[in-house]
């Protein structure tokens, strides 16, 4: 069996948290937050998240997709469609588009429920999202062995 090595990315306007799955694919942990001064200043951000990828052995790419709660796409979605195909592009490996409804306010109440308090939770609140969302995904390919083995498809294609 081939081995999956994934980070999870949680992308916002000023921060990327980033999350990465364990070697035995068990757990998604929180790894860092790449922060920028401006939203359209991205290069810096690629070249973090690309030196993670060599370090990691990472081989596909998890992205928060920010959906509406009713479904629909808004500007925050069509910025991050236009962040994971650069992505890709980039590295050339399979970048998966992962609903992220919700992570950042779970991962408020899992900081809330630990007595974080707030300075400490805007350290850690992007990662702790990604790590969220890495999860969420990784739970996904273990129910669905079909869409895990379309992924390894994808994954020796690129």
């Amino acid at each position: 069996m081939e081995e999956l090595r994934l980070i999870g990315l949680d992308f916002g306007a000023a921060t990327v948290g980033v999350a990465g799955s364990d070697a035995l694919f068990l757990t998604a942990q929180p790894l860092t937050v790449i922060r920028r001064k401006h939203e359209t200043k991205l290069r810096q951000t690629y070249q973090q998240i690309e030196a993670i990828i060599a370090e990691r052995g990472v081989n596909a790419i998890v992205v928060g997709y920010p959906k509406r709660l009713d479904n629909s796409i808004g500007d925050r979605a069509e910025k991050t469609e236009a962040f994971a195909a650069d992505l890709e592009r980039r590295t050339g490996l399979p970048v998966v588009l992962w609903d992220e409804r919700l992570t950042t306010v779970e991962a408020h109440r899992i900081l809330d429920a630990g007595g974080a308090k707030r300075e400490q939770k805007e350290e850690v609140v992007d990662m702790l999202a990604a790590s969220i969302i890495l999860r969420s995904y990784m739970e996904y390919l273990g129910g669905n062995p079909e869409e895990k083995e379309n992924l390894l498809k994808r994954i020796r294609e690129s």
